[in-house]
This record gives structure tokens, C-alpha cells and sequence, in this order.
């Protein structure tokens, strides 16, 4: 009866010394902005007052103010960006600061960086070649129709995504 215990605990041990190994080294996260899907919020109204234009990372959008939303065939869609990484890494989001964009026919409004999907801070599930897809929204603020007259306006932001 001795000699079949110590075998069974010599087995659990082997067991558990190969069921642990040492994970893949850490490599470098490489993020990728997706060009067919850029941060775009579509058409809207103009009310006297002018207000907010809010997108979301799920793709819905919403206002504040004056502003009325219209489709009008234009689309609206979040920012898009790919990240390939060892599966497991935890990843941080940092918006950088506002951003004033300019408008075809003159004045400028401000563009806010919002919140994101996958909330930040988060950990990459996804087995590389495939890609962890990360949303970025944002709030448009939009001033009165002189101060900001109707066109396409545009700029550039940034954001960085911080490696764990």
C-alpha cells in the first residue's frame, strides 16, 4: 500500500512540472490605422447655437445643442486600428491632446478623442497572424454656422497605445 501512494504522488508531481512552461518572449505590438475606416461623422444640421456631435466606438452617434443628425448617403464610422501582438499582452490607450480641424470653407472646430472598444486598459486574446481590432470615438464641437460654415472639415490626431 506504501509503495502505490509514493507512485501516484510521483506521478501528480511529473504532471505539474510539464503542465508549466515558460511563456513566448515579449515582441513589439504593431498597430496598424485602418485607411477605409478613419474617424468620419457623417452629415449634420446646424442650429444657431451649433453643440456636439458625440460618436461612439460601437458606430452610433448622437448630439448636443442645436445640431441635428442627418444621413443624407454619408457614412459615419469610428476610427479603426489593428493590433498584431503576442496573445496575452496587456495594452494601454493614451488619447492625445484636442485637435482643431479646419473646414473647406473656412473656420475650425474641435475634435476630442473618446472613449475606446476594447476599454483601455486591456489584454489581447487574439492568436497572432489575426488581429486585436480597436475602435476610437469622439466628440465633435461645433460652434454657430458663422463661426463654422457648412463644408468638410479635417485634420489629423493622435494616439498612443502603450505596450504592458
Amino acid at each position: 500500500m506504501i509503495n502505490y501512494s509514493i507512485y501516484i504522488s510521483v506521478v501528480l508531481l511529473f504532471c505539474s512540472l510539464a503542465a508549466t512552461a515558460q511563456p513566448p518572449p515579449p515582441r513589439p505590438i504593431v498597430v496598424t490605422a485602418n485607411p477605409a475606416q478613419g474617424m468620419i461623422f457623417g452629415a449634420f444640421f446646424q442650429g444657431a447655437s451649433g453643440g456636439t456631435v458625440i460618436l461612439n466606438p460601437d458606430g452610433s452617434r448622437s448630439s448636443t445643442g442645436s445640431l441635428i443628425l442627418a444621413s443624407l448617403g454619408y457614412p459615419y464610422s469610428p476610427a479603426l486600428f489593428s493590433i498584431n501582438a503576442n496573445t496575452g499582452t496587456v495594452i494601454t490607450i493614451m488619447n492625445g491632446p484636442d485637435v482643431t480641424l479646419t473646414g473647406s470653407n473656412g473656420g475650425s472646430i474641435t475634435l476630442h478623442l473618446g472613449a475606446s472598444s476594447p476599454v483601455t486598459p486591456f489584454t489581447t486574446t487574439i492568436v497572432s497572424p489575426s488581429q486585436t481590432q480597436v475602435w476610437i470615438g469622439g466628440t465633435l464641437t461645433v460652434g454657430s454656422p458663422l463661426a463654422n460654415p457648412s463644408g468638410s472639415y479635417s485634420g489629423t490626431f493622435s494616439v498612443t497605445f502603450i505596450q504592458q
